[in-house]
């Protein structure tokens, strides 16, 4: 079982930066891919960026790319989650999990509380 806690979040305006972090705790933290996921109000919970197991390899999705950077620190067993140019659409909740591809593993289900990301205009 892995456990996660997410920090960082907070109220910024837009065009601020942000830096979220995951700590990750349980299972071997270097055996598995991670990835930020992110849930507005009344909206479904929606990928946001992965980072392979190894840190050689990202992605993003469209509305982040070119704005946000993932980021992994073994060492620390911690994912990080470098938010630039923030705009208000950006507002929601956000989560890390271990990924396969841009989803949650499928037998992933111990979500942390998430951290609050307000983006005012």
């Amino acid at each position: 079982q892995v456990q996660l806690v997410e920090s960082g979040g907070g109220l910024v305006q837009a065009g601020g930066s942000l830096r979220l972090s995951c700590a990750v705790s349980g299972r071997t933290f270097s055996s598995y891919a991670m990835g930020w996921f992110r849930q507005a109000p009344g909206k479904e919970r929606e990928f946001v960026a992965a980072i392979s197991w190894s840190g050689s390899s990202t992605s993003y999705a469209a509305s982040v790319k070119g704005r946000f950077t993932i980021s992994r620190d073994s060492a620390e067993n911690t994912v990080y989650l470098q938010m630039n140019n923030l705009k208000p659409e950006d507002t929601a909740v956000y989560y890390c999990a271990p990924t396969l591809g841009n989803r949650p593993r499928p037998d992933f289900s111990s979500w942390g509380q998430g951290t609050q990301v307000t983006v005012s205009s």
